[in-house]
């Protein structure tokens, strides 16, 4: 009986495997049609508006935003920066031992569209596995320009809003081949919050933290940091 179980698990390991790397290879060439927070919305009755646009389509500014913002070295590790997370821990236990109930994450850019195009959200142990594993696939098949280009047209950026071409048109009325770096910075300012923030009309904190993102930007073009996108 024993034997027959470890058949039978084995065998589920590998179709899991096989229809995971199948799936993330024809998200290498294709757009991911629907991710968990557009459902939620699409099932809760709200307008869901995105946009597919490539990489190539988008203003230079708005990936160096998004490392500047989200992950300074997304073009040198392989997916995890252990550092960051190291970081994110320490600041989590420093908020604990003062009763705040706020978690910071060190989550990479990588981590975060493995996450958003094949994962719900949450914080189990089996969730982040399976974003390890994720992350690790597409990295090893994907890419650096096309986990940008991915990222960039699922993430939300308001209710409803996916993508930032779709962002463009609705905060700045232009497209993402015309966004300003400091229209791009604002856009990365409300990824943490994007149903709280708004990127037209941002709020004291939000447009500090936009002008702290439009300066990292300018540094990682001028020091080539963004060159696994070239």
């Amino acid at each position: 009986m024993t034997g027959r179980v470890a058949i039978f698990l084995a065998k589920l390991v590998a179709v899991f495997v096989v229809a995971s790397v199948l799936w993330v290879v024809a998200y290498r060439f294709l757009p991911v049609p629907i991710t968990w927070p557009m459902a939620r919305d699409a099932i809760a009755g709200k307008h869901v508006e995105r946009d597919w646009v490539p990489l190539t389509a988008m203003a230079a500014a708005v990936p160096r935003a998004a490392i500047g913002a989200e992950d300074a070295r997304f073009c040198d590790h392989n997916g995890f920066d252990l550092a960051a997370m190291e970081a994110a821990a320490a600041r989590n236990a420093k908020a604990a031992a003062k009763g705040s109930a706020k978690v910071r994450g060190g989550s990479t850019i990588s981590q975060q569209t493995a996450k958003n195009a094949f994962l719900w959200p949450g914080r189990s142990y089996v969730r982040k596995a399976l974003e390890a594993w994720f992350t690790v696939l597409i990295e090893t098949i994907w890419g650096k320009p096309r986990i940008m280009e991915v990222y960039l047209n699922i993430a939300e950026m308001g209710p409803g809003i996916y993508g930032v071409e779709a962002a463009a048109r609705h905060y700045f009325n232009t497209s993402a081949a015309n966004l300003t770096t400091a229209q791009s910075a604002r856009l990365a300012a409300v990824l943490p919050q994007p149903v709280k923030r708004d990127a037209a009309n941002p709020g004291r904190m939000v447009k500090r933290y936009a002008k702290r993102i439009e300066r990292r930007a300018r540094v990682v073009r001028t020091e080539g940091i963004d060159h696994c996108l070239a």
